[in-house]
């Protein structure tokens, strides 16, 4: 018997649990700066996550989905990215969103049910959420092969969810990478939780890494609570991407420290204590501890930035709230250069409606 073929994963951490560094920093890690505004990103991403949840528990918002715990993988890989790079995101993914230009108010009227959340005004290369599971790899695939056949040195960045890498969108989007050898990266947030699915329950692939190996591309394994290592990761996935040479598929290991979203309750099938020890290991006070002991991180700076946060999202929060809503034909337009006959009898029958429903509004409040 011979073997012909033959792989390794390896796995990437700079920082351990404790903020202790493993192994040399890379280069960047070096700039107090630099690690100052990945923190400062995760602590703002996670103040708006908390402030998001809150209003949907108040009827403000719809269903939201928390990207508690996992912050280092959006900071870490958007703050690698250039302007003119194209981010296809899933639903959690703000923390990538904010550091790409995206606001908070853009972000709360998408959740809020508002389409026009998702028009990006300094962030126009990137994608709207996908809520679909792993359809937008297939787009970030097409938009990859697009950048190399112009001869573009861009790169498509996609995120999905470990419980996306069990979809066929998943795996058709790689080997196309593949085959095209096409400027993508793909970021597997591998939260261990796909809705209540553990990752165990997924596949019985020892790591979601390895999946690249059958589309003849590079997988490789980093702790997604090391924003660290995530950003090392995508700095030179990116870069040989931009250079032609090939899609790259990153896992990020990370734990979902919420609820799937605010329509689930976590509660009903995990144990509290595999949730207690991942709070042991999350990002932001793992990065934290380790700004503490170069001394360039103090009490005062941390409360000087828990202000900063709050203030910049009650200012996104009021901002939302007080954007008209939109007219009911929003929902007709977009669609096609001119309706049908059918669909244009509906928006008639619709503006009727609403128009009818205002009247009696103002009526009802003395306004007629």
């Amino acid at each position: 018997m011979t073997t012909v073929a033959g792989f390794r994963i390896e796995y990437t951490r700079f920082l351990d649990a404790d903020g202790v560094p493993t192994q040399p920093l890379p280069a960047f890690a070096e700039d107090a700066e630099t690690l100052s505004a990945f923190y400062r990103a995760m602590v703002l991403t996670r103040a708006f996550d908390a402030k998001a949840v809150a209003l949907q528990r108040t009827g403000k918002l719809g269903t939201f989905a928390s990207s508690v715990g996992q912050e280092a993988i959006g900071v870490g890989l958007a703050s690698a990215m250039r302007p003119e790079d194209a981010l296809f995101p899933s639903y959690r993914d703000h923390a990538a969103q904010l550091l790409r230009g995206v606001t908070m108010t853009e972000s709360l009227l998408y959740w809020g049910g508002d389409e026009r959340g998702s028009c990006f005004g300094a962030a126009p290369h990137d994608f709207p959420n996908c809520v679909p599971i792993g359809t937008q790899l297939c787009h970030a695939a097409g938009a990859a092969y697009a950048f190399r056949l112009r001869g573009e040195a861009r790169a498509a960045v996609a995120i999905v969810g470990d419980g996306g890498t069990s979809k066929g969108d998943f795996y058709e989007a790689m080997n196309m990478a593949g085959v095209w050898q096409a400027p993508l990266v793909i970021v597997v947030n591998n939260n261990q939780w796909a809705i209540s699915v553990p990752r165990a329950r997924q596949t019985a692939a020892q790591t979601l890494a390895q999946k690249a190996i059958a589309a003849g591309i590079e997988g490789q394994q980093v702790d997604g609570n090391d924003v660290i290592a995530v950003h090392a990761a995508a700095l030179a996935a990116l870069a040989k991407a931009r250079r032609g040479d090939g899609p790259t598929l990153i896992e990020a290991l990370s734990y979902r420290l919420g609820d799937h979203t605010t329509a689930d309750d976590a509660t009903r099938y995990r144990d509290p204590e595999l949730v207690a020890q991942a709070w042991l290991a999350e990002p932001i006070v793992r990065l934290r501890k380790y700004l503490l002991s170069l001394g360039i991180w103090d009490k005062s700076r941390e409360d000087d930035l828990g202000r900063d946060c709050q203030r910049k999202v009650e200012a996104a929060v009021q901002a939302y709230l007080s954007v008209p809503q939109p007219d009911v034909s929003a929902m007709f337009d977009h669609l096609y250069a001119s309706l049908p006959q059918t669909m244009n009898e509906q928006l008639q029958s619709a503006t009727h409606f609403s128009n009818h429903d205002d009247h009696a509004h103002d009526t009802e409040h003395g306004h007629g």
